[in-house]
């Protein structure tokens, strides 16, 4: 597409707000942009390359004009609207769980399976959970060298994973405990202020939370690994962006350490940091607010054959959200 029109539905919220500034500093190549949001939102002003736009309140007739249309407004609003704008003639790319795991709705990394934004039958693109992206970025490289088997994982995620309310929550519970008064629970289940809850979204039936099956699940369809075997727990941590991952990795062929790293030489959106003499690693403050995922503390595991232990850090509002739909639209 040359010069296309593009709109963003949930313009006011974080991710929504990320997507604009990934826009102006990627110097996009867009005709036009219009901001959508909700009629509470509506009429506020926000700034793009330097002028102000107005939000316009998000209807189903939106979208006549629009070729791409960047959706980060929650699975709901993506359900509805999202159907009139690919009708309308735009590329819906929807940050939502809503269509992630239809059949005939691509679910795409653009540094791991761009071709995927091709086969779009009903003129939607879903962008992947964050950490599945943040994941996948650290092993797509050792898996086009090692042929990847099996994942199991312990994430720790920070507050802004759970939008605005989240980090107003670590907030005030943080000044209620100097102050010596009680904390108010309204996000999270249990006090996050220094705490950590082993709880991020909804239990299932098999004790797994819906978050820790989405790498399973969306694991399998973007790495084109329907066997791969996925085990992971998902944890909510006093921290306010970016999301790290420990990973055990283990693999059809072998590997060691110095391999590994090799491996990732000249790949995009990602990086080691891994010199523990002089204890480089990455650490969430490392990537907030940046593009690349880094991963370090690469080390051979002592329990699996052919298995590898690693740590990877990346912005889950930029590249596992904002970032990698900007990325899409990019390659269509």
């Amino acid at each position: 597409m040359n010069h296309p029109h593009v709109a963003i539905v949930g313009a006011t919220g974080a991710v929504g707000v990320e997507m604009l500034l990934c826009l102006e500093q990627r110097n996009f190549p867009l005709g036009k942009l219009k901001l959508l949001a909700s009629a509470r939102s509506a009429g506020k002003k926000m700034t793009f390359r330097g002028e102000e736009i107005t939000v316009e309140e998000l209807t189903h007739d939106s979208f006549g004009d629009v070729d791409i249309a960047l959706f980060s407004a929650g699975g709901g609003i993506s359900l509805e609207y999202g159907p009139s704008a690919a009708k309308a003639g735009a590329v819906v790319i929807d940050n939502s769980s809503a269509f992630r795991m239809d059949d005939d709705v691509p679910l795409v990394v653009p540094e791991i399976n761009p071709e995927a934004a091709k086969n779009r039958p009903r003129g939607i693109i879903a962008n992947p959970n964050c950490t599945t992206i943040i994941s996948l970025m650290a092993l797509k490289p050792l898996h086009d060298t090692f042929g990847l088997r099996s994942i199991i994982a312990s994430t720790y995620q920070a507050v802004s994973g759970s939008g605005a309310q989240g980090i107003i929550e670590l907030e005030e519970q943080m000044k209620a405990i100097n102050a010596g008064e009680p904390v108010t629970l309204k996000v999270y289940p249990r006090q996050i202020a220094f705490n950590v809850i082993p709880q991020v979204d909804a239990f299932t039936e098999n004790g797994y939370t819906k978050e820790e099956l989405k790498m399973l699940n969306e694991g399998r369809k973007i790495m084109n690994l329907p066997d791969l075997r996925v085990s992971c727990t998902c944890v909510r941590v006093p921290v306010y962006r970016s999301h790290s991952v420990s990973i055990t990795a283990q693999f059809e062929r072998p590997v060691n350490a110095d391999a590994a790293r090799a491996a990732y030489a000249g790949k995009p959106g990602v990086q080691v940091v891994d010199d523990i003499a002089n204890k480089s690693f990455p650490v969430p403050l490392d990537t907030t607010g940046k593009d690349d995922c880094l991963v370090g503390r690469i080390r051979k595991n002592l329990v699996f054959d052919n298995a590898l232990d690693l740590w990877v850090v990346g912005d889950q509002v930029r590249k596992g959200a904002a970032l990698n739909a900007v990325q899409i639209a990019e390659i269509l």
